[in-house]
């Protein structure tokens, strides 16, 4: 029956009165019993008597936070105290910031050093001790983080231990992240090998091979070594094993094809955004800049400079300091771009056409620059951390790719694409072009070369920094980074065709993916080599590179 509410009379106002009531105890009884929490449960359970742990172990149970496990650790090594005062008791625990906290809510309180002596230490029975040892096992597989949850049941899944599967079990019921299942199911089948019967245990190697669990591999050769010692090397399960081992054999090859693949484009990204200045430089000016390299250091200690003002300013675990890498690449272009440019007139200017003289000079700046960096930041590489954002990887069909190495292969994309609307929509892009192409005639038709020249050299070394501070997310920031990258730029300036970017573009993409792609089979070493003699062996096949000029204007 549907209450009828009139409001004419003392009833009515009485029944009113009487359901508001109602609504305001329920809303007061929601409210404390959604601010229940972990701790709360806790600090009931070190002062319930036996008959009520039960229940209480079994609520704390269905609790992801990780304070359980810090508040247990302190309880079994004897850092959990009860304080009996005439106003009640008090569980407390002694951090290890020597401050004494309240247990049911992390709030820190001061005590005499009579009430300190008055606590007493608290520590769990035994048989309490291994509920909470489970507990605080599985702890991981009810986090809210996504990573710790996979980290948990491969951990689980590892062990083998049955105690683990009914927590695997009873977590994959209820889990809807895809990647999270995917791991659930993986450590139940790697824990059903040492434990099922041999029905489930083929059914758990079939589904390691539908999985491609590389974690399983190792235990699907002892699986199938115990088989052949026991005279069973023909059975069906060890027929199952060696079908799994191939199978997961395969898709790891598939994925360190295609992790090479991608470590080879954003190698081949770096290096396009590094080259593409002296691909400028170089074909406007015929300067052979030594010291490009040193620029990109400058970009990696500007990265790190305004890394370390964020963390001053706002502190490491602020949100603002996720911002200081998008803060540091245009600071890190202007800073070099205005060095460059001041070098250009004090010392560049006089060495145009001078290949010979251009290198020995420059050589000795980056000299001079090295040593700069080693007084100012110490010869020891500095440390750049990756914001919280470019953090992790990104997930497609079982491959990962970083969100570092995938911003870079963005970057790269950025660089191409303002380069070339700077080249063929501005009037400075038409100068340069000029310039390039013959620059007695430029100069004689009006064009500023001195200018020109001084705003390339400071573009040139403005993109070079852009490159150190894309690299100081994925290496170290030193005086001598710019030296390991220095050669390969010049490769790709020559492979390409001097003074063409798009030349330049391919032969970074090219010599980056060759690089990275030759490295799992002939290693680091012999992969460069063999990039080089492929390099000299193309050369002599085409000496003018990728696309030759047809101008003799850069013989002038």
């Amino acid at each position: 029956m549907i209450p009828h509410f009139s409001f004419s009379g003392r009833s009515g106002k009485s029944t009113v009165k009487q359901w508001i009531c109602l609504l305001i105890t329920a809303a007061i009884m929601t409210s404390a019993a959604s601010a229940r929490d972990a701790r709360t449960v806790m600090a009931e359970l070190m002062q319930a008597e036996r008959a009520e742990q039960a229940g209480l172990i079994e609520e704390l149970s269905t609790y992801g936070d990780t304070i359980i496990a810090d508040i247990y650790e302190a309880w079994r090594t004897g850092g959990i105290y009860l304080l009996v005062q005439d106003t009640g008791s008090q569980l407390l625990q002694f951090t290890d910031a020597q401050e004494w906290a309240l247990v049911y809510n992390g709030a820190v309180i001061s005590l005499s050093e009579a009430e300190a002596a008055a606590a007493k230490k608290q520590r769990p029975a035994r048989a309490l001790r291994k509920q909470m040892k489970r507990i605080i096992d599985t702890l991981g597989l009810k986090a809210d983080n996504t990573a710790l949850r996979i980290d948990s049941a491969i951990k689980l899944g590892r062990s083998q231990k049955a105690e683990f599967i009914p927590a695997l079990e009873a977590r994959l019921k209820v889990e809807t992240d895809k990647q999270v299942i995917s791991a659930l199911q993986e450590a139940l089948a790697i824990s059903w090998l040492a434990n099922g019967e041999d029905a489930q245990v083929v059914e758990a190697v079939q589904t390691l091979k539908a999985l491609n669990s590389v974690a399983a591999r190792a235990f699907l050769e002892e699986l199938m070594q115990a088989e052949g010692d026991n005279g069973r090397a023909d059975s069906s399960l060890s027929d199952a094993c060696a079908e799994a081992l191939i199978s997961i054999e395969r898709h790891m090859k598939q994925q360190e094809f295609f992790g090479s693949f991608f470590r080879g484009f954003s190698t081949g990204s770096v290096l396009l955004i590094v080259s593409f200045g002296l691909a400028i430089t170089f074909g406007l000016m015929g300067v052979i800049n030594m010291a490009h390299g040193e620029f990109v250091a400058i970009g990696g200690y500007v990265t790190f400079l305004v890394q370390n003002f964020f963390i001053q300013t706002w502190g490491l675990s602020s949100s603002a300091f996720g911002w200081y890498f998008i803060v540091a690449l245009p600071v890190s272009f202007i800073v070099a771009a205005v060095i460059g440019l001041i070098m250009e007139v004090s010392i560049i200017r006089f060495l145009y056409r001078r290949p010979l003289e251009s290198l020995l000079c420059t050589w000795g700046i980056s000299m001079v620059m090295q040593q700069g960096f080693r007084l100012i930041f110490g010869a020891a590489n500095v440390q750049v951390n990756n914001p919280t954002w470019l953090m992790g990887n990104l997930s497609f069909a079982g491959f990962q790719m970083s969100y570092t190495r995938l911003l870079i292969i963005l970057i790269a994309l950025v660089v191409v694409a303002l380069t070339w609307l700077l080249l063929r929509q501005t009037n400075l892009g038409l100068h340069i072009r000029a310039v390039m192409q013959n620059r007695h005639m430029a100069s004689s038709l009006g064009v500023p070369v001195a200018r020109v020249n001084r705003m390339t050299f400071a573009l040139g070394c403005g993109l070079a920094a852009l490159g150190g501070a894309v690299l100081s997310q994925i290496g170290n920031v030193g005086p001598s980074m710019g030296q390991a990258y220095i050669v390969d730029s010049f490769m790709v300036v020559v492979t390409g065709s001097v003074g063409n970017l798009l030349g330049a573009g391919l032969s970074a993409m090219g010599i980056g993916l060759v690089d990275q792609l030759l490295q799992p089979s002939l290693g680091p070493v012999m992969g460069k080599i063999t990039v080089f003699v492929v390099i000299i062996l193309f050369l002599q096949w085409r000496p003018g590179g990728l696309f030759p000029t047809l101008s003799r204007s850069l013989d002038d």
